[in-house]
């Protein structure tokens, strides 16, 4: 029995994806689960698992082809009842294929993954803090009577566009859906933050075109309020009369991280509070539990630590786990905390979200941290784990430094840098004396729309506090 493997469900505005490797060949015989191809999403490079088990009996696909959703990707023979029962659900469009011919095909929402700033490796090192850069089938309308299919459509009718769902999308006759737009389009209209229902097109029957996109932008830049989308770019000097130069198109991820940042900038008027605690009790308590959270499956960070204490920080200080809608000047409070932790890759920077921290203990939230971080760096995490985050976390302790100010990962309104810890003379009023003390160097940048400098700096206080008195985890988190 054959059946065909597409590619799935990769997130929400993702139009395509880009083939980076093949992993299979014809002949090869595969499992379910089993990887396929590897692409680049706009945030992840990620495999795509075959759901059927059996011989490859063709290659859909090659490496640099860019595909949509549903693209076919293998074709795989099942040759036994076992791989025929793995494979059922996929195969069950093809047995019914004379009834739903005429049907028209589905195209799901995909799902979208967010970053952050910078991070570094996990470290667990004893002389500095750690790091961790750490269904259903689409219900059909029922097949119109033969007269009424093969009657021409009248232009002058108004008729409803019937609405199409299922458990994962929607499609329905929404003001955005009838945009005369491209995918393209789409995407470069969300890119730079312009909402295409703002956008006047001059292409045939209104159609958007990316030039109608830029021209849009420009008039809202030059408008006396101004404008958070990206800003006109400036022409480069000729750099080869200097010297030699080469030139390398950006990954999918890094151009993608170039323009959520460039966003989260031009719309987010940030500023940066720094501290920094004293964490020597602190550590000599992380180097006692360490071996208690390995027999247990995870690796006590310092990265760990700081999540926990910033989930309950978080639920005291609400404005820093919000966002602002700038369309009905509203501020949205949640009810959840998810901490985004940066993890420094080869393909690029990737952001874990940690889902529910508050409700977590540090040996759960270092058991699954390690978990996520070594997925992303083998390019085995899935986009919905870097969804959905409320805070950020971008730990540089196991590369260095003394200090840095993140960028706020918008529409997020915080988010917490930590450099390497350093072992300095500090006072002691009770012994009148300066003894060694571990310090641990903070900075808290946000969105000052919506956080004052004054609430920010109680926020990194009592973080403070936290990580100094752990006790205070147990009394007040």
């Amino acid at each position: 029995m054959a059946t065909t493997v597409t590619i799935p469900d990769l997130g929400e505005g993702v139009d395509s994806v880009d083939v980076v490797a093949v992993l299979v060949k014809v002949g090869d015989t595969i499992a379910v689960d089993q990887p396929l191809i590897e692409v680049e999403t706009e945030k992840a490079a990620v495999e795509v698992p075959s759901t059927a088990a059996g011989t490859v009996t063709e290659v859909h696909v090659e490496e640099g082809q860019s595909l949509g959703p549903d693209a076919p990707v293998v074709t795989v023979d099942a040759e036994d009842s076992n791989a025929e029962a793995q494979s059922g659900r996929a195969a069950e469009p093809s047995q019914k294929q004379p009834e739903t011919a005429s049907a028209p095909a589905s195209d799901p929402a995909p799902e979208t993954a967010s970053a952050t700033a910078i991070a570094s490796d996990d470290s667990d090192s004893d002389s500095d803090s750690d790091s961790d850069s750490d269904g259903e089938q689409v219900q059909q309308p029922a097949p119109a009577p033969a007269p009424e299919a093969s009657r021409p459509h009248d232009p002058t009718t108004s008729e409803p566009v019937p609405e199409i769902q299922n458990s994962k999308f929607k499609i329905q006759n929404s003001p955005e859906r009838l945009i005369p737009a491209a995918p393209t389009v789409r995407r470069f209209a969300r890119e730079v933050g312009m909402d295409l229902t703002k956008v006047k097109g001059s292409g045939p029957g209104g159609r958007i075109s990316i030039d109608d996109v830029k021209a849009a932008v420009n008039r809202r830049l030059s408008s006396p309020a101004g404008g958070s989308v990206g800003v006109p770019s400036a022409d480069l000097p000729d750099f080869s009369r200097w010297g030699g130069i080469r030139r390398e198109p950006m990954s999918k991820i890094r151009s993608l991280t170039a323009e959520a940042m460039t966003r989260a900038w031009l719309t987010a008027p940030q500023v940066t509070n720094h501290d920094l605690a004293d964490i020597t009790e602190l550590e000599e308590l992380r180097r006692a539990y360490k071996a208690r959270v390995e027999s247990a499956g995870g690796k006590l960070t310092m990265t760990a630590i700081l999540i926990k204490i910033a989930a309950t920080a978080l639920r005291r200080f609400p404005d820093l786990n919000a966002s602002i809608d700038p369309a009905g000047s509203e501020i949205i409070y949640k009810d959840y905390v998810n901490i985004g932790v940066a993890v420094d890759t080869d393909n690029g920077l990737l952001v874990p979200v940690i889902k529910n921290a508050d409700a977590k203990n540090i040996t759960e939230i270092s058991i699954e941290l390690d978990d996520l971080a070594s997925r992303a760096r083998s390019r085995k995490i899935k986009p919905d784990e870097m969804q959905g985050g409320t805070f950020s976390i971008s730990n540089l302790g196991g590369i260095g430094g003394t200090g840095f100010s993140p960028i706020v990962n918008w529409p997020e309104v915080a988010i917490l840098g930590v450099s390497r810890s350093r072992v300095q003379p500090e006072w002691d009023d009770e012994i009148e004396d300066f003894e060694p003390r571990r310090m641990l160097p903070l900075s808290l940048s946000y969105d000052h729309r919506l956080v004052d400098g004054a609430e920010a700096a109680r926020f990194l206080a009592w973080f403070t506090e936290a990580l100094e008195s752990p006790l205070l985890l147990a009394l007040e988190g």
